[in-house]
């Protein structure tokens, strides 16, 4: 406004010369254009509108209805400010047409024309009803939304007014609705109420009956040698099983402890599944697999905590054998082609995995099937240790599985 005005004064002070010039030449022609150029300067350096409160009956301006009211600097000015968030927003007026949606919202819901009613992007009832809500009392609301496509996603939706009380020439009410992620935060409440329940349920099966044999041999079988020679060895086998599920726990809780920290060292990964195959070769022989590994020439380096990649590949080489013991055969390849990541694949022959389970085979206490792993002997945590350590090695854990033609795992680097 003042750089208008400072406008408008150098204008007058021109014309003002010219008619002076004009006074003194006698030129009609330019004192009638300096007297034009006063007028015009007039109408430019007219003060802003008076109040309607101040202007009489007969006034003959009257102020823009409401609906012609011009918002178009308003909407690009915040346009431009909500167009940074990474919050999908939307912009409406009392009448529940869009004004603008800002980029966030364009991208994850796609392009919404202005001037169309928001239920034309939002067809749910809760959030239709929310922003009636907020339209007919101007208090803020919020509900939470659930999309099922593409993939099963939760919203916290929020409606509220816009405060414009410092643009006293703005007389329409704007209303803002924002949508905000929390599918994460829900995912991880159910995986850590899951993981209670499920941790719960594998201790105290093996405990009922620890406490069931041992109430049997201070009672009913008391004397009897034979029962309690039995009752012990299942009693020891329950203990253990407690011992290793405790033992994973434990193992889990440290990684996640360490999950940020990436490893430093360098580890040598031909020697290192040799001594795997070393190691499993009695439980290899017990189920009558034959374990073979398929290692290139030279070294095959990567980073990593030696440790560590013991107890993945010790997982998965396991895992193979006793779920694949069907196959008779496993096989350990190790992968170093110039120009690709370094790989080692774990291959079985046996039943295969059900497609459906795929994806949820890194989930704690997660099964195929319950009764045959804890007839293995297994806790259910295997994997998903193996993808808390590759996690933090920055590696990935890939799986392939075929019904009657076994599965494969692929570490890759």
């Amino acid at each position: 406004m003042a750089s208008r005005a400072s406008a408008g004064w150098g204008y007058l002070l021109a014309a003002t010369l010219i008619a002076v010039a004009a006074g003194f030449s006698g030129d009609n022609v330019v004192l009638a254009g300096a007297l034009l150029v006063l007028m015009a300067l007039a109408v430019l350096l007219r003060g802003p509108a008076e109040p309607a409160a101040a202007r009489g009956p007969d006034d003959a301006e009257a102020l823009p209805a409401a609906d012609e009211e011009p918002l178009g600097p308003i909407v690009d000015t915040m346009r431009a400010a909500l167009g940074a968030l990474d919050l999908p927003i939307f912009v409406f007026g009392p009448d529940a047409i869009v004004l603008f949606q800002n980029k966030a919202a364009e991208k994850l819901f796609g392009p919404l024309a202005a001037g169309l009613h928001i239920s034309a992007r939002w067809r749910s009832p809760g959030i239709l009803d929310m922003i009636r809500e907020t339209l007919a009392t101007g208090e803020p609301n919020q509900i939470e939304h659930s999309e099922r496509l593409p993939s099963e996603t939760v919203y916290v939706v929020r409606t509220a007014p816009l405060d414009l009380s410092a643009l006293p020439m703005v007389k329409r009410k704007l209303y803002v609705m924002s949508l905000r992620d929390i599918s994460e935060l829900r995912r991880l409440d159910r995986m850590r109420s899951d993981f209670v329940a499920n941790a719960s349920h594998e201790l105290r099966t093996p405990l009922a009956s620890l406490r069931g044999f041992i109430e049997t041999m201070q009672g009913p079988a008391r004397n009897d040698e034979k029962a309690r020679e039995k009752f012990l060895g299942i009693m020891l086998e329950q203990a253990t099983r407690m011992s290793r599920l405790v033992d994973d726990l434990l193992s889990l809780s440290r990684l996640e402890l360490k999950a940020h920290l990436a490893p430093d060292q360098t580890v040598d990964l031909v020697p290192l599944i040799g001594h795997v195959r070393d190691s499993l070769a009695p439980l290899a022989a017990e189920l009558d697999i034959t374990l073979t590994v398929h290692l290139p020439e030279g070294k095959v380096e990567v980073v990593g905590d030696r440790d560590e990649l013991v107890q993945v590949f010790e997982n998965l080489i396991e895992n193979a054998c006793k779920y694949g013991q069907e196959g008779k055969t496993v096989d350990v390849t190790v992968l170093n082609e110039p120009g690709k990541p370094v790989e080692v694949r774990v291959r079985d022959n046996g039943p295969g995995i059900p497609s459906e389970h795929v994806p949820r085979l890194t989930e704690r206490f997660y099964r195929v099937s319950v009764a045959d792993s804890r007839s293995k002997k297994g806790t259910g945590l295997g994997l998903a240790i193996v993808k808390h350590i590759l996690t933090r090695h920055r590696a990935r854990l890939l799986v392939r599985s075929e019904i009657g033609k076994g599965t494969e795992f692929t570490v890759r680097f």
